[in-house]
Protein backbone atom coordinates (compact mmCIF):
# COMPACT_ATOMS: atom_id res chain seq x y z
CA UNK A 1 0.00 0.00 0.00
CA UNK A 2 1.46 3.42 -1.41
CA UNK A 3 1.53 6.40 1.47
CA UNK A 4 -1.12 8.94 -0.07
CA UNK A 5 -0.08 12.74 1.83
CA UNK A 6 -2.84 14.93 3.06
CA UNK A 7 -4.09 17.97 0.85
CA UNK A 8 -4.53 19.04 4.02
CA UNK A 9 -1.40 21.99 4.76
CA UNK A 10 -0.54 24.19 7.48
CA UNK A 11 1.59 27.13 7.09
CA UNK A 12 2.83 28.55 10.03
CA UNK A 13 4.51 31.88 9.56
CA UNK A 14 7.46 32.97 12.18
CA UNK A 15 9.45 31.28 14.54
CA UNK A 16 7.15 30.88 18.25
CA UNK A 17 6.21 29.00 20.67
CA UNK A 18 2.84 28.76 19.08
CA UNK A 19 4.26 28.06 15.81
CA UNK A 20 6.07 25.09 17.75
CA UNK A 21 2.77 23.78 18.89
CA UNK A 22 0.70 24.66 15.89
CA UNK A 23 3.47 22.43 14.12
CA UNK A 24 3.76 19.55 16.44
CA UNK A 25 -0.16 19.49 16.93
CA UNK A 26 -1.09 19.89 13.23
CA UNK A 27 0.71 16.74 12.30
CA UNK A 28 -1.21 14.68 14.82
CA UNK A 29 -4.44 16.08 13.20
CA UNK A 30 -3.11 15.42 9.27
CA UNK A 31 -2.10 18.22 8.53
CA UNK A 32 1.28 18.82 6.11
CA UNK A 33 2.81 21.56 8.33
CA UNK A 34 5.40 23.76 6.95
CA UNK A 35 7.30 26.81 9.22
CA UNK A 36 8.19 29.66 7.10
CA UNK A 37 10.19 31.99 8.77
CA UNK A 38 12.44 34.96 6.79
CA UNK A 39 14.79 35.46 9.66
CA UNK A 40 17.12 32.35 10.20
CA UNK A 41 18.68 33.98 12.77
CA UNK A 42 15.28 33.30 15.02
CA UNK A 43 16.06 29.57 14.19
CA UNK A 44 19.61 29.34 16.22
CA UNK A 45 19.78 27.70 19.52
CA UNK A 46 18.48 23.93 20.71
CA UNK A 47 16.84 21.87 17.71
CA UNK A 48 13.21 21.67 17.74
CA UNK A 49 10.18 20.09 15.93
CA UNK A 50 9.15 22.30 13.10
CA UNK A 51 6.77 19.83 11.62
CA UNK A 52 7.60 18.70 7.61
CA UNK A 53 9.32 21.32 6.28
CA UNK A 54 10.87 24.52 6.82
CA UNK A 55 11.45 27.45 4.12
CA UNK A 56 12.34 31.05 4.32
CA UNK A 57 10.13 32.60 2.45
CA UNK A 58 6.23 32.08 1.84
CA UNK A 59 6.45 31.47 -1.75
CA UNK A 60 8.22 28.56 -1.35
CA UNK A 61 5.74 26.73 0.61
CA UNK A 62 3.66 25.19 -1.84
CA UNK A 63 0.31 26.54 -1.02
CA UNK A 64 -2.54 25.65 -2.89
CA UNK A 65 -6.63 25.54 -2.21
CA UNK A 66 -6.11 23.30 0.71
CA UNK A 67 -3.69 25.33 2.62
CA UNK A 68 -4.72 27.24 6.11
CA UNK A 69 -2.07 30.15 7.07
CA UNK A 70 -1.66 31.25 10.58
CA UNK A 71 0.91 34.21 11.09
CA UNK A 72 1.88 33.62 14.85
CA UNK A 73 3.47 36.78 15.74
CA UNK A 74 1.42 40.14 14.81
CA UNK A 75 4.18 42.46 16.21
CA UNK A 76 7.14 41.09 13.27
CA UNK A 77 7.58 44.40 10.88
CA UNK A 78 7.19 41.39 8.20
CA UNK A 79 3.61 40.98 8.14
CA UNK A 80 2.13 43.65 5.92
CA UNK A 81 4.31 42.33 3.11
CA UNK A 82 3.50 38.72 4.04
CA UNK A 83 -0.10 38.83 4.78
CA UNK A 84 -0.18 40.35 1.08
CA UNK A 85 1.54 37.75 -0.86
CA UNK A 86 -0.58 35.51 1.42
CA UNK A 87 -3.88 36.94 -0.21
CA UNK A 88 -2.50 36.62 -3.69
CA UNK A 89 -2.15 32.94 -3.10
CA UNK A 90 -4.90 29.68 -3.41
CA UNK A 91 -4.55 29.53 0.58
CA UNK A 92 -8.33 28.22 1.90
CA UNK A 93 -7.95 30.20 5.00
CA UNK A 94 -5.49 32.99 6.16
CA UNK A 95 -4.95 34.25 10.09
CA UNK A 96 -3.18 36.51 12.15
CA UNK A 97 -3.10 36.29 16.40
CA UNK A 98 -3.90 39.30 17.87
CA UNK A 99 -6.71 40.60 20.76
CA UNK A 100 -9.82 41.03 19.08
CA UNK A 101 -10.73 43.92 20.72
CA UNK A 102 -8.02 45.59 19.05
CA UNK A 103 -7.49 46.73 15.59
CA UNK A 104 -4.33 44.53 14.45
CA UNK A 105 -1.76 46.24 13.02
CA UNK A 106 -2.00 43.92 9.72
CA UNK A 107 -4.94 46.42 8.88
CA UNK A 108 -2.90 49.49 8.71
CA UNK A 109 -0.14 47.95 7.04
CA UNK A 110 -1.80 46.22 4.65
CA UNK A 111 -3.76 49.28 3.59
CA UNK A 112 0.10 51.24 3.69
CA UNK A 113 0.39 48.66 0.87
CA UNK A 114 -2.68 49.48 -1.66
CA UNK A 115 -4.62 45.97 -0.12
CA UNK A 116 -7.68 46.90 -0.52
CA UNK A 117 -10.10 46.34 2.44
CA UNK A 118 -12.03 43.23 0.81
CA UNK A 119 -9.09 41.82 0.80
CA UNK A 120 -8.33 42.74 4.47
CA UNK A 121 -11.07 41.02 5.49
CA UNK A 122 -10.58 37.81 4.33
CA UNK A 123 -7.72 37.42 7.08
CA UNK A 124 -9.04 36.23 9.99
CA UNK A 125 -8.38 37.75 13.53
CA UNK A 126 -8.70 36.05 15.96
CA UNK A 127 -7.90 33.23 15.16
CA UNK A 128 -8.76 30.21 17.34
CA UNK A 129 -12.10 29.30 18.86
CA UNK A 130 -13.39 30.93 21.73
CA UNK A 131 -11.88 28.76 24.95
CA UNK A 132 -10.10 31.15 26.87
CA UNK A 133 -6.74 30.12 25.34
CA UNK A 134 -3.43 31.77 27.26
CA UNK A 135 -0.58 29.59 26.67
CA UNK A 136 1.10 28.59 23.35
CA UNK A 137 -0.38 24.88 23.47
CA UNK A 138 -3.56 26.46 24.62
CA UNK A 139 -3.86 29.05 21.51
CA UNK A 140 -2.40 26.31 18.61
CA UNK A 141 -5.20 23.91 20.08
CA UNK A 142 -7.90 26.60 19.89
CA UNK A 143 -6.56 27.33 16.50
CA UNK A 144 -6.68 24.02 15.18
CA UNK A 145 -10.12 23.34 16.51
CA UNK A 146 -11.32 25.88 14.50
CA UNK A 147 -9.65 25.02 11.46
CA UNK A 148 -11.15 21.79 11.66
CA UNK A 149 -14.31 22.88 12.51
CA UNK A 150 -14.05 25.56 9.58
CA UNK A 151 -12.74 23.59 7.28
CA UNK A 152 -15.18 20.53 7.73
CA UNK A 153 -18.08 22.93 7.73
CA UNK A 154 -19.30 22.62 11.34
CA UNK A 155 -20.40 25.04 13.82
CA UNK A 156 -17.40 25.53 16.12
CA UNK A 157 -16.64 28.76 14.35
CA UNK A 158 -15.07 31.67 15.19
CA UNK A 159 -17.38 33.49 17.53
CA UNK A 160 -16.88 35.76 20.10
Amino acid sequence: MEFEQSPRHLVAVFESPVAEALLRLGIEVGFRCTLVEPDPVRLQGLPRPHGDAFVGDLSTAEVTEYTDIVLTDHHRPEIGGTLKEALATKARWIGIMGNPKREGPHVGALRELGVPDEEIARVHRPIGLNIGSRTPAEIALATLAGLVADRNDRPGGFAF
